[in-house]
């Protein structure tokens, strides 16, 4: 290696030391403190009210409790004791799974084709992927739900699987395609001089690399699809109702039971939660992730 390029790598890994520095800086570190806190603020309100008393929900704010007290696990065993909390579970989690792996699989292929394959329109296709994600997704509901009613699908786990599809890929070509543009193309190029098609380059050269990748969106998606509510009320039958319409049924007709809304939605939180710490490792890898070290 050359002395300038020497001198050149020096000054990048100077940068990069600086940069870690401030970030590390007290100052920073105070500020991550404070925004933690404002972040935490809502979510603790809304623990401590799950755990209060109806008649103390109905007449005074959560944060009375450092005066006064009183907590109760009776909003948790009516919560789990209404009917249908069980079956909206298993709904959960049976429109979830497909709802995430779909897009990823389908996005791998699109990725792979945008940035190792060449073709004609590639870049241009590319910027039109990209720019479906600034298109709302109440703008697409009304055509989306006409044309399940003519394929004879509307109300079945098909279109809210579907929905989850169609609204997750644009996200997921672009950071998966972004990810396998960091990866070396010597790599690839090694891969092709042993003889491997795009088969073999695809599974056995860049999957390997791209776990952190494909958790850090699994992690996005799964979050999304799990607590979303609009598209489970537009497309989703009756019988097939996620935990996100359990909880927001639980208030009753005239909103006669809306205390029972902070238990239900603690415990719709669970899952989501299980999934975030048990996958933390490679969601990080995958944020910081921008090269392969050889």
């Amino acid at each position: 290696m050359s002395a300038a390029a020497t001198r050149k790598l020096t000054r990048k890994e100077q940068r990069a030391v600086d940069s870690q520095n401030r970030l590390s800086s007290p100052a920073a570190s105070v500020i991550a403190i404070v925004i933690a806190i404002f972040w935490t603020i809502p979510t603790a309100g809304l623990l401590i009210t799950s755990f209060r008393p109806e008649n103390d929900v109905r007449r005074t704010g959560w944060w009375t409790v450092f005066l006064n007290p009183n907590f109760t696990p009776d909003t948790y065993l009516d919560t789990l004791e209404t009917d249908g909390l069980v079956n909206s579970l298993i709904n959960s989690f049976i429109i979830t799974i497909p709802g995430v792996i779909m897009p990823i699989l389908l996005a791998l292929l699109a990725a792979y084709a945008f940035a190792w394959i060449d073709f004609k329109g590639r870049n241009f296709l590319f910027a039109a992927v990209f720019a479906l994600q600034v298109v709302p997704i109440q703008v697409t509901l009304i055509p989306l739900l006409s044309q399940y009613v003519r394929w004879g699908l509307a109300g079945t786990y098909w279109t809210v699987w579907l929905s989850h599809t169609i609204f997750g890929l644009p996200l997921a070509i672009f950071l998966l395609h972004n990810f396998m543009k960091e990866i070396p193309q010597s790599l690839i190029e090694a891969a092709r001089v042993d003889g491997a098609g795009h088969v073999r380059v695809f599974f056995q050269v860049l999957l390997p690399l791209l776990v952190p990748a494909i958790a850090s969106f699994g992690i996005f998606q799964f979050l999304w699809v799990w607590n979303d509510l609009l598209v489970a009320l537009v497309f989703a039958g009756s019988e097939y109702s996620p935990i996100t319409k359990f909880v927001a049924s639980l208030q009753g007709s005239f909103g006669g039971s809306w205390h029972l809304l902070s238990a239900g939605a603690f415990i719709s939180m669970v899952v989501p939660l299980v999934v975030f710490i048990s996958l933390q490792r490679f969601f990080v890898r995958g944020l910081l992730a921008g090269g392969v070290k050889g």
